[in-house]
């Protein structure tokens, strides 16, 4: 089990999509950073403040999906399994389990980049200043947030198995059908998986959830597809 760990997490960060990802996780924590902080103009509250450390969940999100359905895209799935002389399901747990600890250290250089850029660029702002105890909280709740997003999204990778499609479908629901649908029911929005994660980095304001139950709302769809996407490998061909 710890070889086919260590294989599958090999392929997660030698591929050359990680690092595209990596820098483009940096840079949108630096331009968050820029807007909040510099150019919306004055903030003096707390929210709006953290706000300006927030990372990119979707951007993981669509990482661990492109990069699941590429093994099914590129036909490296199968022999996977053969090789490893382990159950379908299996074979994909650990794979998740792979995208999970390098979506964690993705996570943990985003959002060091974010802290270093905003924090100085807040410190100009009148109002109080954040806190390290709030600090540490945003960066928990970021880190959580896109660790959630690319499990979540290499669980649909291996549902879809397409990334074209997958990658599709997802800007789609990120772009589109959140944003309609939080401006007609904005309470229950909350409780979908972006908008959820919405809450967990500081995106939405107005809302009745905390950003423990934000993340549990997140880390309860998470799992959910996640054991769909395994129980669906056990019963369907790899090629």
């Amino acid at each position: 089990m710890i070889g086919l760990l260590r294989g599958e997490l090999l392929k997660s960060v030698t591929t050359r999509a990680v690092w595209g990802f990596a820098a483009g996780g940096t840079a949108f924590a630096v331009l968050n950073a820029v807007i909040v902080a510099v150019a919306s103009g004055t903030i003096d509250e707390v929210p709006e403040k953290k706000e300006a450390l927030a990372g990119f969940p979707v951007l993981l999100l669509l990482w661990g999906l492109v990069g699941a359905a590429g093994e099914y895209r590129h036909r490296t799935a199968a022999p996977t399994a053969l090789v490893a002389r382990r159950g379908r399901g299996t074979v994909l747990a650990v794979r998740i389990a792979a995208y999970a600890l390098t979506g964690l250290g993705l996570a943990l250089l985003i959002n060091a980049v974010a802290v270093g850029v905003a924090l100085p660029l807040l410190a100009d702002q009148p109002g109080p200043d954040l806190t390290s105890g709030q600090v540490a909280e945003v960066a928990a709740a970021n880190v959580s947030a896109l660790v959630l997003a690319t499990v979540l999204g290499a669980a649909l990778g291996a549902l879809i198995r397409s990334p074209v499609v997958g990658a599709v479908v997802l800007m789609t629901l990120a772009l589109v059908v959140q944003p309609l649908v939080s401006g007609a029911w904005e309470r229950e929005a909350n409780l979908s998986p972006f908008g959820a994660v919405g809450v967990m980095t500081g995106g939405t304001h107005n809302t009745t959830l905390t950003v423990a139950q934000a993340g549990a709302v997140f880390a309860a769809w998470t799992v959910l597809v996640v054991l769909v996407a395994v129980g669906c490998e056990r019963r369907r061909d790899l090629a």
